[in-house]
């Protein structure tokens, strides 16, 4: 790793970021797409869609290749994909939708799924992994750090590698399979190290962590805000110090990825002696789609060449219903097609099997010409009762301002739709252990979301009557969390909860005598 600041001192970029820098994205995407089609042309999905057929389509400055692409292989969601193709592979048939078996499946209920998913990892999927997070590390060439800071240990707080064997194949979320198979030259900086990793219980793997903590140098830190967070306040806590430089001096970068850090922020910094350099990653189970290049910009690069064929879907109400379910008619778009500042639910064909698959979740080009993009929300996390159209960006902005206006520290929150008589209503359960006055902060927050979306501040005078607010304890989410077996690692409470889980949501609360529901 010393070798490797040395490296990033001077700037080295790997082969394929200086592809993506000199080639058009429609090249770039257009042989990945040939990539994949050839190397599962003879799989059982490759032959049902008559991707011989697709190959012969290839010719140089037409979109026949899209056009046949699109007419042969149909627009999959989970269910589709898995009812139809995956539950093969799963049952340890080989060549069903990748070539060979899969021997590794991630576990995956995403932000608003009831049940857990089952996504097909393959080596292939991981080596791109590897290769996309070598690409980023490599960015820190961007950054005022020094080469000492590469020496250092990296914390990744992650599932665990102890992966449980269920018949053909091996079960865990994509951080446990991942770390299970780190290079033999990364293991020496890679904490908490193979034994903790292991770990399956939670809540011990915290308290292994919080006993070994001074003991490690580290440098970065890698994983979903929420539960690092409550990691660095016990073992501060536990030491009895006032921030977690006091344990880890040179800490210096934190990688985040999951679930906007913005409502986290302010409450994270509060445990630091100095800020942190953040670096936010999009990597999703289905493989790792996008990171961030450059330091202080907000927005992620779209990986082109290592795996991944993008689709976009204008997210409107011509191709969306109201319960983010995307339309038959709906028109996609390839990666030359799309515009800045539009919405569109990102399609995705994988190297780990997934064609045409509909991720969920909802980005917007910052820049089409870099291929920057930024999350803002997904296909069924939207809140529109009566054409409010409220988006998940929307909401996690509003919360960073009136944090940032009241003083206060919001570690979660999510909107449940309710009725108010013949109306609407809006009911924000809001997670802060701060003194908070809760007739302000509803004001606050109705204002800067009315700020934000002209939707919104329509029906405010029209069908949505009513904004109600509950202000409780933020150990009440990961409680609840915990009683839904969505505790720790990659878990990130769903900020909008709708029929059976808002149900859920309110049972719980009443199991707690809140005297909230």
């Amino acid at each position: 790793m010393a070798i490797l600041g040395t490296l990033l001192k001077k700037g080295i970029m790997l082969r394929e970021s200086l592809e993506q820098l000199y080639t058009s994205p429609l090249e770039l995407q257009k042989q990945e797409l040939r990539n994949l089609l050839i190397q599962c042309q003879s799989t059982k999905f490759g032959q049902a869609h008559s991707f011989n057929s697709i190959l012969g389509s290839f010719k140089k400055d037409t979109d026949d290749f899209y056009k046949s692409f699109t007419a042969h292989v149909p627009i999959h969601d989970y269910e589709k994909m898995y009812e139809d193709w995956w539950y093969m592979a799963k049952d340890g048939q080989k060549d069903v939708c990748w070539p060979g078996k899969i021997k590794y499946f991630a576990l995956s209920s995403g932000t608003s799924g009831s049940s857990s998913k089952y996504i097909p990892i393959t080596r292939e999927m991981v080596k791109a992994i590897r290769k996309t997070s070598m690409r980023q590390i490599l960015t820190m060439s961007k950054y005022d750090l020094p080469a000492s800071l590469f020496s250092k240990g990296i914390l990744m707080l992650g599932g665990s590698t102890d992966l449980k064997r269920s018949g053909h194949y091996f079960e865990g979320d994509l951080s446990g399979i991942t770390a299970a198979q780190i290079p033999f030259w990364f293991q020496h900086f890679y904490k908490p190290g193979k034994k903790i990793a292991k770990t399956k219980d939670w809540h011990d793997k915290l308290e292994e962590i919080i006993k070994k903590a001074p003991e490690w140098d580290i440098g970065i830190i890698v994983g979903v805000p929420a539960w690092l967070q409550i990691l660095m306040e016990r073992i501060i806590d536990e030491y009895k110090v006032s921030t977690i430089h006091d344990i880890w001096p040179n800490l210096q970068i934190f990688v985040h990825g999951g679930v906007s850090f913005e409502p986290y922020k302010r409450g994270f910094e509060k445990l630091l002696s100095r800020p942190l350099n953040y670096m936010e990653t999009y990597l999703a189970s289905e493989g790792f789609i996008a990171f961030q290049a450059f330091p202080n910009r907000r927005s992620m690069r779209l990986v082109l060449n290592n795996g991944i064929f993008y689709e976009f879907v204008p997210f409107t109400e011509s191709n969306f219903d109201e319960d983010g379910k995307m339309k038959q008619e709906a028109k996609t778009l390839k990666i030359d097609e799309v515009k800045k500042g539009v919405e569109y639910a990102l399609l995705i064909t994988t190297n780990a099997g997934a064609w045409r698959y509909m991720i969920g979740d909802v980005i917007k080009f910052v820049s089409v010409e870099e291929s920057e993009i930024m999350i803002t929300g997904r296909t069924k996390l939207f809140m529109s009762l009566c054409g409010e159209h409220l988006s998940l960006d929307n909401m996690n902005k509003a919360i960073e301002l009136v944090e940032e206006e009241m003083k206060i520290d919001i570690r979660e929150f999510t909107l449940l739709g309710d009725r108010s008589g013949s109306l609407f209503a809006h009911h924000w359960y809001i997670g802060t252990d701060d003194e908070v006055d809760k007739n302000l902060l509803c004001e606050r927050l109705d204002f800067q979301l009315m700020q934000l979306n002209d939707d919104y501040k329509v029906e405010r005078s029209s069908a949505l009557k009513e904004v109600i607010i509950s202000v409780l304890p933020t150990e009440i989410f990961y409680n609840w969390m915990e009683s839904q077996g969505k505790v720790g690692s990659q878990n990130k409470f769903p900020r909008v909860l709708k029929k059976e889980k808002a149900q859920l949501w309110k049972n719980f609360l009443n199991q707690q005598n809140t005297g909230i529901n």
